[in-house]
């Protein structure tokens, strides 16, 4: 930026001016000033008046142009700094984070017209039936709430790279903690037949047998929630105690049918509560 004192007054725009050249309001370029984004070419020091120049103008309209898109503070100032193809790579980041965002949106609303069209909660079939012991070769991953599909899908690659060559039987298993938390440990595994254990690589999780309650989800795995509900309401107006991990059984999945028919058996293992439990 020139040197305020060497900015003729003839070349100096008022903030009101300035504001309605650029589109935006005085109280915004008030706020770009003290935020350190879009100070003023020239302060008065007798008055406090701001005063802007023409050259200013591009890099309003960026920063109102980028407001609209709701593109945070901190990146427009990133981003007006920066000369290419470093702009180029912050706006690049800026679009994964909002398509990222709206995928999941996207994924809400379909639950949400899923819950309306049913009037409510849909229903599940509980049952409640021993579950028989299961020997899985597994991987392993820590993921947040967040990142599980991603995770699941990393998991998945490896786990079947990992059993190639290796007799498993269907569906792959997944593992995951009672609670979703941050920096959860998570697992994904298939049933081999190798008594002298899993393949090098991979893990063992022998997954206790005992009594299970357990339903069944139709649909994109976004919409687990639902079963997440009704499994775990039944699990506790039951008296029962769930028991980690929880077991989710891929009968059903993607590259086989469309989303809407994947089939997932949700899993989980009780006890009754004792009053120490309670």
């Amino acid at each position: 930026m020139r040197d305020p004192d060497d900015v003729p007054r003839d070349d100096l725009l008022t903030i009101g001016r300035f504001a309605r050249l650029c589109r935006l309001s005085v109280k915004q370029l008030r706020h770009y000033d003290d935020t350190g984004l879009l100070p003023p070419a020239r302060v008065d020091p007798a008055t406090g008046y701001r005063y802007y120049t023409p050259g200013q103008a591009r890099d309003a309209l960026t920063v109102a142009l980028l407001r609209e898109l709701d593109v945070p503070l901190a990146v427009i100032a990133a981003t007006l700094a920066a000369a290419e193809p470093e702009r180029a790579r912050l706006l690049c980041a800026e679009r994964d984070r909002v398509a990222e965002r709206i995928t999941r949106d996207r994924a809400r609303l379909e639950l949400l017209e899923r819950l309306a069209a049913g009037g409510g909660l849909p229903g599940y079939e509980i049952t409640l039936a021993p579950e028989p012991e299961r020997r899985l070769a597994v991987v392993r991953a820590v993921a947040g709430p967040g990142e599980l599909a991603e995770r699941i899908g990393g998991c998945v690659g490896r786990l079947l790279a990992g059993l190639d060559g290796t007799p498993w039987r269907p569906p792959l298993w997944g593992l995951f903690p009672l609670d979703l938390a941050e920096d959860m440990r998570i697992a994904v595994g298939a049933e081999t037949d190798g008594a002298d254990g899993p393949p090098a690589g991979l893990d063992r999780e022998v997954l206790p047998g005992g009594p299970a309650v357990a339903t069944v989800h139709h649909g994109p795995y976004a919409q687990l929630p639902l079963a997440y509900h009704a499994l775990l309401a039944a699990v506790h107006e039951r008296g029962l105690r769930p028991l980690a991990p929880v077991r989710e059984a891929y009968l059903v999945g993607p590259g086989e049918a469309p989303a809407e028919e994947w089939t997932t058996r949700l899993v989980v293992r009780v006890e009754e509560r004792t009053e120490e439990a309670a």
